[in-house]
């Protein structure tokens, strides 16, 4: 069972919020300079602590040099704070369970360099499990559910923006209200493999935007038209522990098994023909 569109709604805004928090694999530092001026009633000097202007990617954590400039530096993973409940838990794709995500991270820098740190990544949310194999007739159902589950959400994120802006963009609204004002659409339900199938052959057309926004989302650092690992974790993390083909689905859409998923080869993926790729339906 996916996500529910309510959770995905929260999932897509804390995407927003935080700078890639399921995977956050940066290709290079980020330092932030934080231009608020400290403003003191007292006529004393106040001196700063230069990492409280210092941003670093995950696994890592500042630290000052010989001249007291600060730098990143991998994190001791027995210097993450501890686990607040089970759903800190994480998997790695070494198949093992890290107590939290920073765990997972701080392990994976001071593996920098290594073939055990170069694969590890944040597989799922929760202890790592046994995640049944994807048969091939499910991984056909896979993206049948996905494209339905796509189309929801952005019709409840619309329903959400009429009561308070900020959850689509003008353009955005345009596009979605075509297919909610629609008296053909297939509403939100618990509906069969075949009914999806159909809808999808019958209203071809109301599932093209979903496909390209949910690309959009994703393609974010750098938005460049390709998904790294890093950038599919989003929406592939959260999915996995409930819908076992998730990694199979994105593993075989990357058709030339790049390590990346291409725009085209993710309309290819969701059966969005060619001819309706549209590069400004991403923005």
């Amino acid at each position: 069972v996916l996500l529910s569109e309510e959770e995905l709604v929260d999932l897509l805004r804390k995407e927003a919020e935080e700078d890639e928090e399921a995977e956050g694999e940066l290709e290079e530092e980020e330092v932030e300079a934080d231009k608020g001026k400290v403003e003191s009633s007292e006529a004393e000097e106040i001196t700063e602590d230069p990492c409280d202007n210092f941003r670093c990617k995950r696994g890592k954590t500042c630290k000052l040099d010989a001249d007291s400039k600060p730098g990143c530096v991998c994190q001791e993973p027995s210097q993450c704070p501890p686990s607040m409940n089970e759903f800190d838990h994480v998997c790695g794709t070494d198949n093992k369970t890290y107590d939290t995500s920073c765990e997972l991270f701080a392990t994976k820098c001071n593996l920098e360099g290594t073939k055990r740190g170069h694969r590890l990544h944040l597989d799922y949310t929760g202890a790592c499990k046994l995640i049944p194999a994807c048969v091939d007739t499910e991984l056909i159902q896979f993206p049948l559910r996905m494209r339905d589950w796509l189309k929801n959400v952005l019709l409840q994120l619309y329903e959400h923006d009429s009561i308070s802006h900020g959850f689509l963009t003008p353009k955005q609204r345009f596009r979605v209200k075509k297919i909610f004002e629609s008296e053909r659409r297939l509403h939100a339900g618990d509906h069969s493999v075949e009914l999806l199938a159909q809808d999808f052959e019958k209203n071809y057309n109301m599932y093209i935007y979903p496909v390209h926004w949910q690309f959009a989302q994703l393609d974010q650092h750098p938005s460049d038209r390709f998904l790294s690992h890093s950038e599919l974790a989003p929406l592939r993390v959260p999915l996995v522990p409930m819908e076992h083909c998730t990694s199979r689905f994105f593993q075989e859409c990357d058709a030339d098994k790049d390590k990346q998923v291409s725009f085209k080869e993710w309309t290819s993926c969701f059966g969005i023909k060619n001819e309706d790729m549209d590069v400004n339906l991403l923005f």
